[in-house]
Order: C-alpha cells, then structure tokens, then sequence
C-alpha cells in the first residue's frame, strides 16, 4: 500500500505540487512569523535587562508594591552579607547596589521633579549596554558630583553635558538637603516615560545627601539571561523571605509581560489563519483527486478491497504530502530566516519607545516543530472527510463512474 500511495502521487504531478506549495507556504510562514515573534520577545527582554533592571534584584520585603513613594522606610543597612551571599551564586556576573530617591533637579531658572537613583557608575555602565547614550558619556567612578539625565530631563531642562544643576531632595529623616552635580550625560532607554523622568548619580553622592549608608536594591548581572529562573529559586531558598524580596527581570518589567501577551494572541491568530488556509487548500486538493478517481476505487472494491483500505490509501497519500511538504517548508523557512536575518529588519520605535532597532528571525527549534507539525496534521485532517466519503460509495455506483 505504500507504494501504490507513492505512485498515486506521481500520477497527477501538477496538482501535487500545487498541494505541496500550499503546505509549504503555510509552513514557512509560520516559521518566518514565529521567529520574528520570538527575537521581539528577545530583543526587548535585553533591552530592558540591559537598560533598566538587570536580570534580578533583591530588596526589602514589600518595597517593590510600596517603597516607590517612602525608600527610606525600604533601606537594606548592611549591604556586605547579602551581596556576598549573591555573588556566590553560579553563573552572576556582578552585584551592583541602588538608592532610590526623588525630588527636583533645578538648573536655575526651572525646577522639573524627577526619580533618581544613587548607582555604582562603573558597574552600572557595564550592566547598562542598552542604554543609549544621546549626549555626552556613561556616568563612571570618576564623577564624584555627575549627574546622567534621562533624555526627556535633558530637554525639558535644556541642559547638556557640562552644565551645573541643583538637586533638591528629602533626606531619611525628613529633612531638605541639595547637591550641586554637573551634567555627564543624557541617554534613551526602552521607555520614553522612565527617560522623561529618570536621573542617575553616584551611590555615594546619594548616600551623602540622603544621610544613610544603606541601599534599596542589589541589582544582579548574570552570565546568561536563561539561568534567571535557576538563580531566582536558588535565592530563594538561600534569603530570609520575611525580610527580602527576590524578583526576576519579567516580573520587573510588566511592559514585557503585556508585550509578550499581545504578540501570544496574535500569533494565535496567525496560526489559526494559516491552518484554515491550508486545510481549504489540501481539502480542495484531495476532493479533486478522490473523486476523479472513484472509478477506480469501485475496481478496487469489486476486486475484494473495502472501503476502509480505499480509506487508508487516501490517507497514506496526504501522510506522504504533509511530511514532504513540511519537510520542505522547513527547509525553506530557515534558509529565508538566515538570509532575511543577515539583511535585518529595520523597525521603528516601539509604543512608548524612542529608540527604534533591527529585528531579525530566530531559528528557535519549538517554533519550527510546532510549524512542521501544524503543516502535517492539516494534510492529514484535510484528508479524512474525502476519504471516509468515498470509501462510503457504493461499488455499482463507484463503478458506473468508469463510463
């Protein structure tokens, strides 16, 4: 029976390989959409790991839901045992200590209130490659009295690298205290929100003028953002939860969470198109030829076969064209993902984004199987209804069909 599947298929060739072209779109198209799907889901994990958070951070208990409006009530004091203990995890890069802060930068004449945080300059710069720097340069160990301008600050102000400014803000204690920094920098991250409002100074400085030695977070860098998840649960078991809080770089960034949801409906969508499409055109493809053959399917039953092996043939057949197709498909979907990748795809910002970037097509094995299994499972569901219909025909009138 498979060889007769086989020669069936030869038989009528244009009308095989116009069922094969079908699977085969629908296959690469999914893998061309699903790889784009996934480098957006990449690109912006590290551009907000890269940019922002880092990939984990831990902090007093309660300080993410309520610390924004009183840090000083979220201070960690003694910061050594806690960043030892982080370091010594597999696979951390670095452990960077922040202060976070807000007030008013002034620059003279106007006053713009802003959130800062007090970072290790040197450390952060290595963290922060995803910071665009627009103006200037990165904040380093150098600049005891610098201050790095989110962009929106820069402009709003009207201030560029070299210009004095006054930073007004409330120490721990509740009382006013102000620094005079000189501007380094400014720069763009993901968010033109967090940029519109965003400072950075020297933990020190910080530390100086909020009248504490502690900080709110240890920010961690790690080899490889996949060991998030390993490094996360192993803190976890390691940290007196009643007295931290360890988050990961996805429950720090709820814009990727609602990124990531957006993209999984459409997807959704997209494959469910796709299916459709393939489904109506090898349906159209295999009703065609079922019934252009039935004559023969009377010899074949009239000789002692029954509508079942007719059944089964049919179905071997379009086995034979999804895995060919598929195989096919996916041959060609990751041939174009490597030649659309080695071009890029320039993309314009982002929604709440200034900075746009070039996407490519990731070849993610997942991806690739589901598409290979989309493109089989369609040529066969297509299939089923012709075949049980014409293994249902009677034999005098299948054979009528001979004359």
């Amino acid at each position: 029976m498979l060889r007769l599947a086989l020669r069936n298929l030869f038989r009528n060739r244009v009308r095989t390989l116009m069922t094969l072209a079908s699977i085969v779109f629908g296959v690469v198209g999914l893998i061309l959409s699903g790889g784009f799907v996934q480098d957006v889901y990449f690109q912006l994990g590290e551009a907000l790991i890269h940019s922002q958070s880092g990939h984990l951070q831990v902090s007093r208990a309660g300080f993410h839901a309520k610390g924004t409006r009183s840090p000083e009530s979220y201070l960690i004091d003694d910061l050594e045992k806690p960043r030892r203990l982080l370091a010594q995890q597999a696979g951390v890069v670095d452990v960077m200590a922040r202060i976070s802060f807000s007030g008013l930068l002034s620059n003279g004449r106007t006053d713009w209130p802003i959130v800062g945080e007090g970072v290790e300059p040197d450390q952060e710069a290595a963290l922060g490659s995803q910071l665009q720097i627009t103006a200037g340069r990165q904040l380093s160990g150098n600049d005891p009295r610098g201050i790095l301008l989110g962009d929106g600050v820069a402009r709003a102000l009207q201030l560029r690298p070299g210009d004095p400014v006054t930073l007004l803000l409330t120490t721990a204690d509740g009382a006013l205290n102000s620094m005079e920094l000189t501007v380094i920098g400014s720069f763009q991250s993901f968010s033109s929100d967090f940029d519109a409002r965003a400072v950075r100074i020297p933990l020190a400085a910080a530390q100086e003028s909020l009248a504490t030695q502690g900080a709110n977070t240890l920010v961690l860098s790690l080899q490889r953002t996949e060991d998030t998840a390993r490094v996360l649960a192993a803190l976890k078991d390691q940290l007196d939860l009643g007295y931290y809080e360890v988050m990961g770089w996805t429950q720090l960034n709820e814009l990727y969470e609602g990124a990531v949801a957006l993209y999984e409906r459409q997807f959704g969508v997209l494959q469910l198109i796709i299916l459709v499409l393939v489904l109506l055109s090898v349906a159209n493809s295999v009703n065609m030829s079922a019934f252009e053959r039935v004559g023969e399917f009377g010899t074949m039953m009239a000789l002692g076969n029954r509508g079942s092996t007719v059944f089964r043939l049919l179905v071997i057949e379009n086995v034979f064209l999804g895995i060919g197709g598929s195989l096919l498909g996916v041959a060609l979907g990751i041939a174009l993902a490597f030649a659309i990748s080695a071009i890029g795809i320039p993309m314009p910002p982002p929604p709440n984004a200034n900075i746009g970037y070039t996407a490519y097509i990731r070849v993610v094995p997942e991806v690739v199987l589901m598409a290979f299994g989309v493109g089989v499972g369609a040529t066969i569901l297509a299939s089923l209804l012709p075949a049980w219909r014409v293994g249902k025909i009677a034999v005098v009138d299948a054979l009528r069909q001979n004359y």
